[in-house]
């Protein structure tokens, strides 16, 4: 580093290598739009599949595109920020993540076309946010309230093309009734509907249960299996012979004083046992480990106990039953128990699992899919996943929008008559921003075996009569109402699309160098600038 008029020059190694301009942003650019190509074929209901398979054999197969863009094994920095677009899309909304990186990828493209053309990159970039803007309210102005019967067909659409298609039906009315339980005004959170899978059976036999589904067993096979009106007990430590801080060693000469020593930790175990029957709790579910002496104890008393449940699980208990997690027995009650109608032991599959369920109130629930294969529950998994974030958000925000590249199609002819307003070369980037929209419809029809132009021409000719909701129908090739089709989306996943897109190709058109650096932090940074 050298130092002109006071202030730090830093010069590079002969070794560091660095690509500038022009050539810097085509490097961006094309790798962009190669992760956008790489799950365009996956967007819509004949959208295909993807097998993801690492260095060890293991295999993935999925049309999710967060998945596979998580999976896939990406290095160039350009290429990353598509990863992030989708990962935000997913982690505000829960879908449209093809869509959003698709977008972004035509909405480069465009820009590429701009740059060739002697359109400066910032100039691209403002008129690129003016038209996302402008997106945003005609969206809003397009939005129409949701009705519980609406909140099921978001459901069924995010499903729709996916493993779960041929049971949409029931697993839509399961994710609706899994999101609605956990709602507490204004607030959801999607981490209080657990999400169990087992190979076995049909995905049709996928349930819902009101309370908490456990992974592990009973510890004594000697205790019940099956316990009614449970009174729940959730224990934070360890149920043993309570251990202090300090070191010791015992010092035993006679077998008299080994006996006493033994009784009386015997005696500590009985008493923590007795407090336990004594308030009533006939199901323990211990954070900790149970010592065998407090198994048999507990057997003998008919208390079903199980042992080592994950944090996650102690909380989802909690909130299932009511409960308040005891770390304390010196302070503890029988207003500290839990309800649930019934705790049961069950074989599902080739798997032991311990039901929490039938709870009064529950404010914790869990869906337990199944599947004929591992291959296919996992895939079943990640379509509810996609169904319960748009289930949602919809609940949160209650508007829709009719899918099926309707509103795509509206934004690209309201943001045509709004680029005639823009002034400057600001508005060519409205138009692209306009005609790369159509990419969506464009795909869909695409990946359905259709003809991309005359399904576009068909859907601007629909909505230039004014059928604001004429979407492809992918199954039969024809422009229909999306509404009478029950293919809706969420407004906020459209919204997500827009505004994800167009800010991560903001970002990557003004970027004009590509200089490689060393490890990069902000507080080596600011110890650099200090200096």
């Amino acid at each position: 580093m050298a130092y002109v008029g006071g202030q730090p020059i830093y010069i590079l190694s002969g070794s560091s290598r660095r690509t500038g301009g022009r050539d810097a942003r085509r490097s961006n650019v094309l790798a962009a739009r190669a992760v956008a190509g790489a799950v365009r074929t996956t967007l819509g209901p004949k959208g295909m599949d993807k097998m993801l398979v690492d260095s060890s054999g293991n295999v993935v197969v999925t049309n999710d595109g967060v998945t596979i863009l998580g999976e896939m094994d990406i290095e160039h920095p350009g290429a990353g920020m598509m990863v992030e677009v989708a990962e935000t899309q997913e982690e505000e909304t829960g879908d449209g993540t093809t869509t959003a990186v698709v977008f972004a990828g035509e909405l480069l493209a465009r820009a590429d076309d701009l740059l060739d053309s002697g359109v400066h990159p910032t100039v691209v970039a403002n008129g690129y946010r003016f038209a996302a803007a402008e997106a945003r309210e005609v969206l809003e102005s397009m939005a129409v309230e949701a009705d519980g019967e609406l909140l099921a067909e978001v459901a069924r659409t995010a499903m729709t093309g996916k493993a779960a298609e041929s049971a949409r039906e029931h697993l839509a009315d399961l994710v609706v009734r899994a999101v609605s339980a956990v709602r507490e005004g204004e607030s959801i959170d999607l981490d209080d509907v657990g999400v169990e899978t087992v190979v076995g059976g049909s995905v049709a036999d996928s349930s819902l249960v009101e309370g908490v589904v456990l992974g592990e067993e009973r510890a004594n096979e000697g205790m019940p299996r099956r316990v009614e009106d449970a009174r729940v007990l959730l224990a934070d430590v360890p149920l043993e012979v309570r251990e202090t801080e300090v070191s010791a060693e015992l010092d035993v000469t006679s077998p008299d004083q080994l006996r006493a020593f033994m009784e009386r930790e015997e005696a500590e175990l009985r008493g923590l046992v007795d407090a336990i029957v004594g308030s009533g709790a006939n199901v323990v579910l211990c954070r900790k480990g149970i010592d065998d002496l407090v198994q048999h104890y507990l057997t003998r008393e008919g208390v079903l106990a199980v042992r080592r449940v994950t944090d996650s699980d102690m909380r989802a208990l909690a909130r299932a039953t009511g409960a308040r997690r005891v770390s304390d027995f010196g302070d503890f009650s029988a207003e500290d128990l839990g309800r649930a109608g019934l705790v049961e032991e069950r074989e599902v599959g080739e798997e032991t699992l311990l039901f929490v369920e039938d709870c009064e109130n529950p404010r914790s629930v869990t869906l337990l899919l199944r599947g004929g294969t591992e291959h296919v529950v996992e895939e079943v998994g990640r379509a509810v996943d996609d169904a319960m974030g748009v289930v949602r958000v919809t609940l949160l925000d209650d508007r829709v929008l009719p899918g099926g590249g309707a509103p795509e199609v509206a934004l690209a002819a309201a943001l045509r008559d709004f680029a005639e307003g823009v002034e400057g070369r600001e508005q060519l980037a409205v138009e692209a921003f306009a005609d790369a929209l159509e990419v969506v419809p464009r795909t869909l029809a695409q990946n359905a075996g259709l003809d991309p132009i005359d399904s576009l021409v068909a859907l601007r000719t629909k909505h230039d009569a004014g059928a604001t909701a004429a979407g492809l129908d992918a199954y039969s090739g024809e422009v229909s109402d999306m509404f009478d089709l029950h293919v809706v989306e969420p407004l906020r996943v459209k919204q997500q699309i827009v505004d994800g897109a167009a800010e991560a190709v903001e970002l990557v058109l003004r970027i004009d160098d590509v200089i490689a650096a060393g490890p990069l932090s902000g507080s080596d940074a600011d110890e650099a600038f200090d200096g």
